[in-house]
C-alpha cells in the first residue's frame, strides 16, 4: 500500500471500528442476564418430559430421552427423585450432585457469559404424586446470539460514521501532501512557476509550514536560474560586438602585415571563430534554458534531415579516415522547429566522429517504435569509441561537462553540445540517453513524439518499413 491517505484512512477506521466492537461485546458481556418467558416454558416443559418418560418406561426411556434432548438442544441432564437418587443410572458429576442438594454453583466474574449455564428446576409432582427434580447444563450462548440481542442496525451507523470521521480526517492530512507532490513534480519537469497552494493562515501545523517553505525554495530556484539565464544571455550579446570589431582588425592586420605574420593572423582567427562559435552555442543554450516555446513549430522530415546531416558528417569524417553511415528504417514526421532538430541530432553525430576510433564507421539509424501506447521517431547514433564510464553517462548532457580537460583540449569540446541537444530535444517533448555497447562505443538515441497531422491515413499494418543504408 503507497498511498499515504488510505495508510491513516484505514489505520484510524480500522482502529475506530475495532474499538466499537470491544465496546459493544463488554456492554453484552456485562449486562444483566434475564430469563425469557420461552426459556423458562423450555426449562419446565424438558423436565416434564423426563418424569414422563421415566414413569412410563423406566430408566431405559429416561436414558433415550435424555439422549434425544442432549442431541436436539444441547442440554446435559439429570432427573432425581424425591431422596435425591438420581434415576437414569448414569455417573452423576459433583456440580450436578451439588445442585440436587440445593447447594448452587455457579462461575462469577466476566467468565460467567462464556461458561456453561447449569441449573436446578422446579420441583415437579407427577400425576402419581411422586416429586422429581431435575438438574441440567446448557452450553453457553454462541457469539451470533449474543450479537443479536441488540439491533444491527446501531452497529452499521457507528461503523460508518467513524468511516466519516477517519475519511476526513485522513484528507485533512494528506491533501497538502498531495498538492506539494504535484507542485514538485511540475518542478522537476522544468516550469520553475510551479508553486503549491498555499493553506489557510489559520493552519501552523508541520506540513503546512512545509508546504511554505517549498515555495519559497521553488521561488528561490526560479530567481536563481532566471539569472543564470540572463547572465549567459547578456554576456553573449555583450561578446558580439568586440568579436565583430576584433574580425575587421584581424582583416586590416591581413592587408598590412608581411608574410612572416600570415601564420599568427591565421592563427588568431581560428581562435575568433571558435570563440564565436562558443558564443553562439551559449545564446542557444540561454534560449532553450529559458524555455523559449515562440518558435515557430512546422512539421519536419526526419529522414531529410538525417541524410543531410549525415552527408556532411561523414564528408568531415574523411580527414580521420571514418566514414558516417545512415540506416532509414522507417519515414517519420515530426512537429517542431528544424534548425532546433538539426544543431540537436548534428551535435550527436558530430561528437560521435570526434570519438570514434580511427578508420571506424558511425551508424545513425532512424525508426518508429511503440512507447508507452504511442508511437515515437527513434535516432540512434552509435560509435566505435572508448566508450564512457557508466557513472558518468547521465552527467553528458550537463553544460561544459568533459569527461577530462585533456580530451577536451584534443578535439576542441567544450562540452556545450551535448547539452544543446537534451534541452532541445525536451522541448520538442522528446527524450536523450547515453548507453555504452557492449561490443564498445557509445550509442545515444533520441525519442521524438510523432507528428501524424501531416501524414496520409493508412491502415493499420498496411505501413511498408523499407530499410535504406547508405554508406
Amino acid at each position: 500500500m503507497r498511498s499515504l491517505f488510505l495508510k491513516i484512512f484505514l489505520s484510524f477506521w480500522l482502529t475506530l471500528a475495532l474499538f466499537v466492537a470491544l465496546a459493544m461485546v463488554a456492554a453484552i458481556a456485562f449486562r444483566p442476564q434475564t430469563e425469557t418467558p420461552h426459556w423458562e416454558y423450555l426449562r419446565t416443559n424438558t423436565a416434564r418430559q423426563l418424569v414422563h418418560a421415566y414413569e412410563t418406561a423406566g430408566a431405559g426411556g429416561l436414558n433415550k430421552s435424555l439422549s434425544e434432548i442432549d442431541r436436539g438442544l444441547r442440554i446435559r441432564a439429570f432427573l432425581f427423585d424425591e431422596h435425591g437418587d438420581e434415576l437414569s443410572g448414569r455417573a452423576v458429576p459433583e456440580w450436578a450432585m451439588q445442585l440436587s442438594q440445593g447447594r448452587e454453583v455457579k462461575p462469577g466474574g466476566f467468565w460467567q457469559r462464556f461458561s456453561p449455564r447449569r441449573y436446578v428446576s422446579q420441583p415437579i409432582t407427577s400425576e402419581s404424586g411422586r416429586h422429581y427434580d431435575m438438574v441440567a447444563e446448557v452450553p453457553p450462548r454462541p457469539w451470533p446470539v449474543l450479537l443479536r440481542e441488540r439491533p444491527p442496525g446501531w452497529l452499521a451507523i457507528a461503523v460508518l460514521l467513524s468511516g466519516a470521521v477517519c475519511y476526513l480526517l485522513a484528507r485533512y492530512l494528506t491533501a497538502p501532501v498531495t498538492r506539494l507532490r504535484a507542485a514538485t513534480q511540475q518542478l522537476a519537469g522544468g516550469d520553475l512557476t510551479a508553486r503549491a497552494p498555499v493553506p489557510p493562515t489559520s493552519r501552523r501545523d508541520e506540513i503546512a509550514e512545509l508546504v511554505r517553505d517549498f515555495n519559497t525554495m521553488a521561488g528561490r530556484l526560479e530567481s536563481l536560474v532566471n539569472a543564470q539565464a540572463r547572465l549567459l544571455n547578456d554576456i553573449s550579446h555583450e561578446l558580439r560586438s568586440p568579436l565583430a570589431r576584433l574580425n575587421v582588425a584581424l582583416g586590416l592586420a591581413r592587408q598590412r602585415a608581411g608574410a612572416e605574420a600570415q601564420g599568427v593572423l591565421e592563427r588568431i582567427e581560428l581562435e575568433t571563430q571558435r570563440l564565436n562559435e562558443l558564443i553562439g552555442r551559449l545564446l542557444t543554450l540561454a534560449r532553450l534554458e529559458a524555455g523559449e516555446e515562440g518558435v515557430q513549430r512546422i512539421p519536419v522530415v526526419l529522414d531529410e534531415l538525417v541524410r543531410d546531416i549525415v552527408k556532411d558528417a561523414d564528408f568531415e569524417a574523411q580527414g580521420r579516415r571514418c566514414r558516417v553511415h545512415y540506416v532509414i528504417q522507417d519515414e517519420a514526421t515530426v512537429l517542431g522547429s528544424p534548425a532546433l532538430l538539426h544543431s540537436a541530432i548534428e551535435n550527436v553525430v558530430r561528437n560521435a566522429t570526434r570519438y570514434t576510433a580511427e578508420g571506424t564507421d558511425v551508424e545513425v539509424r532512424l525508426a518508429r517504435e511503440a512507447s508507452s501506447g504511442a508511437e515515437q521517431a527513434v535516432i540512434r547514433v552509435v560509435d566505435r569509441g572508448p566508450g564512457v564510464p557508466q557513472e558518468e553517462l547521465d552527467k553528458l548532457f550537463r553544460p561544459f561537462y568533459r569527461l577530462d580537460d585533456a580530451r577536451g583540449r584534443s578535439t576542441g569540446g567544450v562540452g556545450l553540445g551535448l547539452a544543446i541537444t537534451e534541452r532541445a530535444v525536451r522541448l520538442h517533448g522528446g527524450t536523450v540517453r547515453a548507453a555504452n555497447r557492449p561490443e564498445g562505443g557509445l550509442m545515444v538515441e533520441i525519442r521524438l513524439p510523432l507528428d501524424f497531422s501531416s501524414e496520409p491515413a493508412l491502415p493499420v499494418g498496411s505501413r511498408e518499413r523499407h530499410p535504406v543504408r547508405v554508406p
